[in-house]
């Protein structure tokens, strides 16, 4: 089974999203399942992971009703307040639903930057594998410092990092995330998806061969069992179609076996996320 297992649906509210700015004037407008179903169908994925982009509990209704309504949508990673003292009871409310995978906090858009050690933090955390929920690592390069202790506090909770971390590919800066995604990798509970590079390349300039010293190290370090695709759609709009985006990764792994190409493209999605594929 095909999978892209990380994207995005909005209806665009121009207070609430205000991440998007003006250069990013193409995503600004509603991305909905039906905008998505026919992008998946052409490029022969079978379904895929949706992720929050609101950090509120109306996000996971949302994002719910579209994986009840749309069977492409194979899971939701949602949005909880891991620091509240009620996260428990919304912890199970949310187990009752099979499509909601796990959960996301922007982590990088916090000014505590180390925000994920804080006590309250890592105790929300700590509830999540007893209900069998992920984690999603949303970070800038600069936190992945942070993420060996977080990681290591929970050696039984599945984690994923996100977007590579973002490094500063517009720039080459590759040594010091090279060095320090190095370390996340040693922990063989955390896994990564190789998504999001476009937005963190020069936008209008890109070309293929930027990505690979980064695709490189991601392979190296994780293995081929602990990595998976993710267009990062529609966000991915403003520097590239989806098929560029999959034409990047497609070649890159074109020289892997068969075997190998279907644990990226969906194999390790399935495994980590739990999704249905029947």
């Amino acid at each position: 089974m095909r999978i892209d297992a990380h994207q995005h649906f909005w209806k665009f509210d121009s207070f609430r999203d205000d991440w998007i700015t003006d250069e990013m004037a193409v995503i600004k407008k509603d991305f909905l399942p039906k905008d998505f179903q026919d992008v998946l169908q052409r490029n022969n994925f079978d379904g895929s992971v949706a992720v929050q982009s609101d950090q509120s509990e109306n996000e996971n209704e949302f994002q719910l009703k579209n994986a009840a309504e749309n069977d492409f949508i194979k899971g939701v990673v949602g949005w909880i307040d891991l620091q509240s003292a009620n996260l428990e009871e919304r912890l199970m409310h949310y187990s009752s639903f099979k499509k909601m995978k796990g959960f996301r906090h922007v982590l990088q858009s916090e000014a505590d930057k180390a925000l994920m050690l804080k006590p309250a933090f890592m105790r929300g955390i700590s509830m999540l594998k007893q209900l069998g929920f992920t984690y999603d690592i949303l970070i800038f390069a600069d936190q992945l410092k942070y993420i060996p202790g977080f990681v290591a506090a929970f050696p039984d909770q599945k984690f994923v990092i996100d977007h590579i971390a973002k490094p500063r590919i517009k720039y080459s800066k590759i040594e010091e995330w090279e060095k320090d995604i190095s370390v996340v990798a040693k922990h063989e509970n955390v896994y990564c998806k190789i998504s999001g590079m476009v937005t963190e390349a020069n936008w209008k300039r890109w070309k293929k061969e930027d990505f690979n010293p980064y695709i490189d190290t991601v392979v190296e370090t994780f293995g081929i069992h602990r990595i998976m695709y993710g267009s990062d759609w529609p966000v991915c709009l403003v520097a590239a179609s989806y098929k560029k985006v999959l034409d990047i990764v497609q070649e890159y792994f074109s020289s892997f076996s068969k075997t190998e190409q279907e644990l990226f493209f969906g194999g390790n999605a399935v495994r980590f996320y739990n999704l249905e594929t029947a």
